[in-house]
């Protein structure tokens, strides 16, 4: 968790030096960009069951119907689960182990009318290659490249789970945290390559 404070206190290093220089194209400041994206997630949780606390057992509803679960008192995370994967030692995370996944996500500034947008990610395409990251290891550029977000399932759930994620831009990839876009990622974790 060391490694993964200093992450958070670069980030936020990093997100008031962007903050203090940036100005969108369309002329919108920083604080008015974080409100787009905070309309935009609300607008696509307003279509879904939200559940405002993980269950005390970590005992998940699961499926397409299930709700998101909100992962911290600020809203950065909500997790919806669509496979639980199977609990077991062998399954569950270590730190700094090296963790696959496929994945689609949604720029969820385009979520309207109950639809999601054009998807982008490798899950479809095996060509793409494989990503990866090791598990709260954000010292790593191969890690800290993806943000933090796409790890928290892993706190909760096994290795072989699917999820599909909303989470904020400043927890996204880092590369993209200035453009302050919210992305929801259906995600599912492997130990190996696919």
């Amino acid at each position: 968790m060391k490694s993964y404070s200093r992450f958070l206190s670069m980030l936020t290093l990093g997100l008031g030096i962007a903050a203090s220089m940036m100005s969108c194209d369309d002329g919108k400041s920083y604080a008015e960009l974080l409100t787009d994206e905070a309309h935009s997630i609300n607008r696509f949780l307003a279509d879904h069951r939200v559940e405002n606390e993980i269950p005390a057992d970590t005992v998940f509803e699961v499926g397409e119907d299930a709700p998101f679960y909100r992962l911290d008192a600020d809203g950065n995370f909500y997790m919806q689960v669509l496979d639980a994967g199977t609990k077991s030692e062998a399954n569950k995370v270590q730190p700094n182990e090296q963790i696959y996944f496929r994945t689609t996500r949604y720029n969820l500034h385009y979520y309207f009318d109950g639809t999601l947008p054009e998807g982008d990610g490798n899950a479809s395409d095996p060509s793409v290659g494989n990503y990866f990251f090791r598990f709260e290891n954000f010292e790593l550029q191969s890690s800290s490249q993806w943000g933090s977000g796409i790890q928290m399932p892993l706190y909760y759930l096994p290795v072989n789970c699917e999820v599909n994620i909303v989470v904020k831009s400043q927890y996204g990839m880092t590369n993209e945290v200035a453009n302050v876009i919210p992305f929801m990622y259906n995600i599912r974790y492997y130990k190996s390559p696919i």
